[in-house]
């Protein structure tokens, strides 16, 4: 479990990243029946930092809260500013007891500088993707990644992927009813599939009179439980099949059969949360059919038999 959430805010820090760990882990909505955090933003010395935005920041304390910390967040800072030893030290000693520790975009920067991307997968903003891998050549670096979970060292590309991977945290140490509830008190995606590729490629020419895709990912949401393929899904929009795969994938990131298979598998987290069908009929409802096939795709994408998952997180509700 999370309770103690330490933010280490740098000089130059990127106010948007820092304010994705408050937002989600130092805002308290425990009378709305989230989990509350013991929540701190620390700076090496204590003292004020001057934000890339160019006001200053009060932090609550220096690295003091870090020893004891849950999850240590690292909110993006500048990658030509190598932290001071003591972040670094604090940083190991985290890791080392088993804390999470969590970056935002160049915030992966400090955790290579503290040796804690050797041999671990990791990602980045994808205009420092390379940077990041060329500086620690032992990181696996995924570019087209939004965020990595290796172990208890999390990373996250630029900005709003932020949001993603703390919404991530979040279902894997609270289920997925509490982070949905949350993003939606955030007004946020509660799960985005694809990569970061569909932010760095220019997308298909469109002209004006013609719609997105997004009626037609509304309606498969709705109807998760029904077989579909990429020519009936082609046919539902309007499109030539090959013309379909390609506009999906420019709008979404990924191919229509992962799309579908990650939304099918937040359906079924839930189901096994929230009802006490048997997996056959959590199978059957979120479209896998038979649990044979429900088992097989939840162990790829969650790491955990439905059964497990499920006497997780109905205990932990």
């Amino acid at each position: 479990m999370i309770k103690k959430v330490v933010a280490i805010a740098m000089e130059n820090i990127a106010p948007f990243e820092l304010g994705v760990v408050c937002e989600v882990f130092g805002t308290d909505r425990t009378a709305d029946g989230f989990p509350g955090y013991d929540f701190s933003v620390c700076t090496p010395d204590g003292g004020p930092v001057t934000t890339r935005s160019g006001y200053q920041l009060t932090p609550h304390a220096d690295l003091g809260p870090v020893a004891e910390a849950d999850l240590v967040a690292l909110p993006a800072h500048p990658i030509d500013t190598r932290a001071p030893e003591a972040v670094l030290e604090a940083l190991r000693a985290a890791a080392a007891r088993g804390a999470y520790v969590l970056s935002v975009c160049s915030g992966a920067f400090m955790l290579g500088e503290a040796g804690l991307l050797d041999g671990r997968r990791c990602t980045t903003h994808w205009q420092h993707a390379a940077q990041l891998q060329e500086r620690f050549p032992k990181a696996i670096v995924e570019p087209n990644s939004l965020y990595v979970e290796d172990g208890r060292i999390l990373t996250s590309a630029g900005t709003a992927a932020g949001i993603d991977l703390c919404l991530h945290l979040v279902r894997t140490i609270h289920g997925s009813a509490v982070a949905t509830k949350l993003a939606r008190r955030m007004v946020v995606p509660p799960h985005r599939d694809g990569g970061q590729a569909q932010y760095v490629e220019a997308p298909l020419p469109r002209a004006p009179d013609v719609p997105t895709l997004e009626p037609l990912l509304a309606w498969l949401v709705e109807h998760l439980d029904q077989s579909v393929d990429v020519v009936t899904l082609a046919r539902r929009a309007h499109m030539a099949p090959r013309t379909f795969a390609r506009r999906f994938r420019a709008e979404t990131g990924t191919t229509p059969h992962d799309w579908v298979t990650g939304q099918r598998i937040l359906l079924a987290r839930r189901l096994l949360e929230e009802t006490n069908l048997g997996v056959d009929a959590v199978a059957q409802r979120s479209g896998f059919g038979d649990a044979a096939m429900l088992r097989h795709h939840f162990g790829r994408r969650v790491g955990a038999t439905p059964h497990a998952y499920r006497s997780t997180f109905r205990s932990t509700r």
